[in-house]
């Protein structure tokens, strides 16, 4: 806009330039229009000039605003590389120590795992030594106990009588029981069932004799060897009148229960119950006749046990 009223002033100046002289009035209003177009010439300059001084303002402010631009990125730039490299440095403090505990730990469980597999060697060992030093332990009590004077004929107060023919005993058969009673008690079942075998072919015609079998076929029986168990007890239940044939018989037929031979088990309580009536084990007889379904007569009042039916001993 502001061109364009230039424009019109530099026309008009040029008309009345070229133009003749009319009139003195014409030359007043010509020079009243010189001075209007000089005017406007003026502000034309003016707004010129403060266009000018905006555009360099603007064109400054611009450029400001691309160094800042230029600086921002350079700035952005710097950034993004410090941190790229701070998470490279963090990565190779990080991230390597871990891959190598990491090593460290399967390393480590490796060495667990032989470490408890010798300890269970060991232990293992250990066990071993322990049944050998028990072992010697009764070999030399064995080897230091005097012979025992043989009792004299006869005698069956338990003291131990071997029977005629065979080698002298090493051992009393007091000890030898007691020995047998305590490893049974303490677990050593093998050790217990040689000590019973041993006392039955030195001092088979005791009256403790029948008790030795007896825990023979009990020690089979808590073993799981119930058939050796049965056998054993037979032996106890087809000897002479004796104070564990109760214990046998019951014995018994809890084995062949295991075994699967109800009905072989049903007849042993039953000849229980008929013979002892009156011992607390033909209660338990009944008992478990009961728990196989099947029918338990009513013991006798009157009936009478064989000898030492109701005395027991150890």
């Amino acid at each position: 806009m502001f061109r364009r009223f230039w424009v019109y002033g530099v026309v008009a100046a040029a008309v009345l330039t070229l133009s003749p002289s009319r009139s003195s009035g014409a030359s007043k209003e010509i020079l009243e229009l010189q001075r209007d177009v000089a005017t406007l010439q003026d502000m034309v300059k003016a707004m010129q000039r403060t266009q000018d001084e905006k555009f360099s303002a603007l064109q400054v402010l611009v450029q400001q605003s691309v160094n800042s631009a230029n600086e921002a990125s350079r700035a952005v730039a710097v950034i993004q590389s410090n941190m790229q490299q701070s998470l490279r440095d963090q990565e190779s403090k990080v991230v390597t120590p871990v891959v190598g505990l990491s090593s460290r730990m399967d390393q480590m469980s490796t060495d667990m795992r032989t470490v408890q597999q010798a300890v269970s060697d060991l232990t293992n060992m250990i066990s071993g030594l322990k049944s050998q030093l028990t072992d010697l332990n009764n070999a030399v009590k064995l080897i230091n106990t005097p012979p025992a004077a043989p009792p004299p004929t006869g005698d069956t107060t338990g003291g131990g009588v071997p029977p005629r023919g065979s080698e002298a005993p090493p051992i009393s058969s007091k000890d030898l029981y007691d020995n047998a009673n305590r490893d049974r008690m303490g677990g050593k079942f093998d050790l217990a069932l040689q000590e019973y075998a041993d006392y039955l072919k030195w001092y088979g015609n005791t009256d403790l004799a029948p008790n030795a079998q007896y825990y023979i076929a009990s020690i089979h029986a808590s073993q799981g060897d119930y058939e050796n168990a049965v056998k054993e007890y037979d032996l106890v239940v087809n000897a002479p009148d004796n104070n564990k044939i109760p214990d046998a018989m019951f014995g018994r037929g809890q084995a062949l229960i295991k075994l699967g031979r109800r009905t072989d088990a049903g007849n042993q309580f039953r000849q229980l119950i008929q013979r002892f009536p009156r011992n607390d084990l033909s209660n338990k007889a009944c008992d478990q006749l009961k728990s196989m379904g099947l029918g338990c007569a009513v013991p006798r009042a009157g009936a009478a046990s064989p000898k030492g039916g109701t005395k027991k001993k150890k």
